[in-house]
């Protein structure tokens, strides 16, 4: 056939004309958190029962500033050492040795069961158990008399404890070995979700298991220890709050509640330990970013998860 088969041409596509996905519930939202929010304001502004003016003159009186430095002092205290003891600890978990490991065990267990102001309680009354500590031979004087030898010691050192473990030393051993058994766990945690081919590499290197855990593991474990460490160091803030129970006189709430118990005005000196709590816990917030940020470098952690969460918003609107 010579005449040529007609090719039937499509008609143009139409216009796409694309409604961007409503959000009637963000607005509702967002109205309620205004109202609320604008109700708060004015109950800060209108309620005379604040006595904003009471609570400036007495949140920065010297007894309340030296307060603050105890309580700041106290957290990085305690936060060293139970970071310190928490790395040893968790070690010691993940070892092969039977003993180190259900040792390990039985601390954690211990002070994560244990409330923390029981802890501090108990460790400022340790005095009852013992009056005096003393180190060196034990059972001397059975000995001595075993030989016959009158009045025979063999102590090296002593204390007397109601005098050596003051409070303050003692809300400090208390913080510090709570932390210490959350510490050991998020760093067996953060160890553990380094991939093992790591070890095994470094290994055949014939790098040393401290060499291969202070240079391989642990700085890739920091990325999955920085944040909640720096959720512990917040709450071991805050706990320093319980010292009022040891007692540490010169912790922060103590003396923001002599103050409220001596002048008759509690309230306002309560939304005072609000103002320096928010103010003490916002400023580790900041350094916690900075620090979670420097240890992420070349894994944005948080934009891939606001890019996965839009993503995942935009599927369900498209339904």
């Amino acid at each position: 056939m010579s005449g040529e088969v007609g090719v039937q041409q499509s008609p143009p596509p139409e216009v796409i004309r694309a409604v961007p996905v409503r959000h009637p519930g963000r607005w509702v939202a967002v109205g309620v958190v205004t109202i609320l929010a604008a109700m708060f304001a004015h109950l800060l502004v209108t309620n005379d029962r604040f006595e904003w003016a009471f609570i400036v003159d007495n949140m920065f009186a010297p007894p309340i500033l030296r307060g603050v430095w105890t309580t700041v002092w106290m957290t990085l205290l305690a936060m060293t050492i139970g970071i310190a003891l928490g790395v040893v600890v968790a070690v010691m978990r993940l070892s092969a040795n039977p003993v180190l490991s259900w040792s390990a065990w039985l601390f954690t267990w211990f002070f994560r069961a244990v409330p923390r102001i029981v802890l501090l309680v108990l460790f400022g009354n340790l005095g009852i158990l013992w009056a005096r500590l003393e180190l060196g031979l034990p059972f001397d004087r059975q000995l001595g008399a075993l030989f016959g030898i009158q009045d025979f010691s063999a102590r090296i050192f002593g204390f007397d404890t109601r005098t050596f473990l003051t409070g303050y030393l003692a809300g400090l051993l208390g913080l510090a070995l709570s932390e210490a058994a959350y510490m050991a766990e998020i760093v067996r945690a953060g160890i553990l979700s380094v991939d093992r081919g790591q070890t095994e590499a470094a290994a055949a290197l014939g790098l040393r298991r401290t060499q291969i855990l202070r240079r391989i593991v642990l700085p890739q474990a920091m990325r999955a220890i920085i944040p909640p460490t720096g959720n512990e160091l917040i709450a071991l803030l805050k706990d320093t709050a319980l010292l009022a129970y040891v007692p540490v006189t010169s912790e922060l709430w103590f003396q923001l509640s002599a103050i409220g118990a001596r002048t008759f005005k509690l309230f306002p000196m309560l939304v005072a330990a609000c103002l320096w709590y928010l103010f003490l816990t916002s400023l580790l917030m900041i350094g916690q970013h900075f620090v979670e940020r420097y240890f992420s470098r070349g894994f944005d952690v948080s934009r891939q998860a606001r890019v996965r969460l839009r993503g995942w918003g935009a599927g369900q609107g498209g339904k």
